[in-house]
């Protein structure tokens, strides 16, 4: 059976054994991922799953409940019926109960690539080998993988959807002695994933890093690379944009109001890449534009929270969005501002820490600052104004008079995100935009490095 042919089955079994005033929504997905893994340099593990899942909510006499499985039979089917109906008699009321979406439009399916889909583990090695190769005798660690996915959504209301999307996606580290380099891609397509090119930067950068010095804490300006950038848009998405957060008075946003730079729009753009053209209450997915130039103009709404807005849903439904929000997965840092992109003449620094134009050309305009190649391990201390604390990683570097002069031991911070963001404190943008992969099939961060005028470090990493 198709993944439609199981949606429409389960909304049958539903109408036949609670009647036809249940309304149920079913999603049925097939998920294969493959993965690569290397360390010390050579290949030590591939290993593949392939599943299939179903998802079934429904609402009868006034109660909500939600049930899953992995048995695609009629008898796994039916299964999965009989007990979430006995979740939601024994529920309670679900006054804010939204409703199904009626029949509706949705766009194509998404990005599907048969090659990457149907990588072999020696097709995912070629970049691999690359990898390691352009290291040039570091030792090498990461891994490369290939998902794909097809599903169909189906609900009593008569409306159905399907669709289908590819995703590659590298990470690797360099090290040499206690200093890592890191380079990550994520892409539509394995083709598009430069082992030879994402080695050669994670090995420089890590060459760079040797000898660290200690430098007291306190603001300093910096320069973000796109993986620190990428932690960024993961917690403004999470904690600032998500519409259950904020009709609960717990995120910063503040629609209608500059609380960015003009520098900053952030669109959250499924379709951009690798994620299906509907969310799994079947409302079609679009790009949804959450800071114009530095105002905040939406939230992310699933049906629920959008009913109680008053404006809809946006696309951002998902199992968890009940109780944890609606949460865009797929922010984009659009790389609009003129001022900070690569100019002419201007050089890539050969002390190795600066490994592309777009940061050698925001580091040419820091008089003494930072530049930070990632952050970790970050943890929230005041959702409402969104304080961050987490760590550096995997390279940091004083500029001085535009030049990375010396290695700096990783730092601890302790930041609001949407202040560090805030007006005028965006000093510039690169002109292109890395993807950066989540752990997360489907969930990506796409941003270019960012100039910001302040960053406050407040002690060494181990403090």
């Amino acid at each position: 059976m198709t993944e439609l042919d199981v949606a429409g089955q389960v909304v049958e079994l539903v109408r036949r054994l609670a009647g036809p005033q249940a309304q149920a929504e079913v999603v049925a997905n097939r998920f294969e991922l493959a993965l690569t893994r290397f360390a010390n340099s050579f290949i030590h593990q591939n290993v593949a799953e392939s599943a299939i899942g179903v998802r079934l909510r429904l609402h009868v006499d006034g109660r909500t409940a939600a049930g899953s499985g992995s048995v695609a039979t009629p008898d796994g089917l039916r299964a999965l019926v009989e007990r979430t109906l006995t979740a939601a008699r024994l529920g309670p009321p679900d006054p804010a109960w939204p409703g199904l979406i009626p029949p509706s439009a949705v766009p194509p399916a998404g990005d599907w690539d048969e090659a990457t889909a149907h990588a072999d583990p020696d097709e995912r090695a070629a970049p691999v080998r690359a990898f390691v190769d352009a290291v040039g005798g570091l030792e090498a660690a990461g891994y490369c993988r290939t998902a794909h996915r097809s599903g169909a959504f189906a609900n009593s209301a008569g409306h159905s959807a399907r669709g289908r999307s590819t995703e590659a996606a590298m990470d690797g580290i360099a090290r040499t002695g206690g200093a890592d380099g890191v380079a990550r891609l994520c892409a539509d397509r394995l083709a598009a994933l430069d082992g030879a090119a994402l080695g050669a930067r994670a090995a420089a950068k890590a060459r760079a890093a040797a000898d660290p010095v200690e430098l007291p804490p306190g603001r300093y300006e910096v320069v973000l690379e796109p993986a620190a950038v990428a932690d960024l848009l993961q917690n403004l998405a999470w904690y600032g944009f998500n519409g259950k957060r904020y009709a609960e008075r717990q995120s910063f946003a503040e629609p209608g109001v500059a609380q960015f730079d003009p520098a900053v729009t952030l669109v959250d753009d499924p379709l951009h890449g690798s994620a299906l053209p509907y969310d799994p209450e079947g409302t079609a997915r679009r790009a949804l534009t959450l800071v114009d130039g530095g105002v905040t103009r939406a939230m992310a709404h699933d049906r629920r929270s959008g009913a109680q807005a008053g404006t809809g849903s946006t696309g951002h439904g998902g199992p968890g969005s009940t109780t944890f929000g609606p949460l865009p997965h797929n922010l984009r840092l659009l790389a609009t501002h003129g001022d900070g992109g690569p100019a002419a003449g201007v050089p890539v620094a050969d002390v190795g820490a600066v490994a592309d134009p777009d940061t050698a050309a925001l580091a040419a305009g820091v008089k003494r600052g930072l530049l930070v190649s990632d952050f970790w391990y970050t943890r929230v201390l005041d959702p409402k104004r969104l304080v961050i604390t987490g760590l550096t990683r995997n390279g940091v570097w004083l500029v001085e008079d535009a030049v990375p002069t010396r290695a700096v031991r990783d730092f601890r911070f302790t930041e609001s995100y949407p202040r560090a963001l805030g007006p005028g404190a965006v000093l510039g943008l690169g002109r292109r935009p890395v993807r950066q992969p989540d752990r997360v099939d489907g969930v990506w961060w796409e941003a270019p490095p960012v100039r910001l005028a302040a960053w406050n470090f407040t002690g060494g990493a181990s403090g």
